[in-house]
């Protein structure tokens, strides 16, 4: 993707197309380093997830809960 610099008053700014916004969650602010590779625009981490993004998000990951009961120590005999 190529894009220009856009006027914003006395400053210029970067604009995102929207569907870069919403695929990368920069909705509620974002972040840019500088590397030596150029500069990273990326989602700022203090967002916390809902319960069901939570739930979503362990359903992708598919991890295996299955020992959980024996590990907690409740089971001891």
């Amino acid at each position: 993707m190529v894009t220009k610099l856009s006027r914003i008053g006395n400053s210029q700014g970067l604009r995102l197309p929207k569907p870069l916004i919403i695929k990368y969650h920069l909705e509620n602010g974002f972040v840019i380093e500088e590397n030596k590779e150029g500069i990273l625009i990326r989602p700022t981490k203090d967002e916390k997830l809902s319960l069901s993004q939570t739930f979503k998000e362990m359903k992708a990951a598919k991890e295996d809960w299955s020992d959980w009961d024996a590990l907690s120590g409740d089971n001891v005999e």
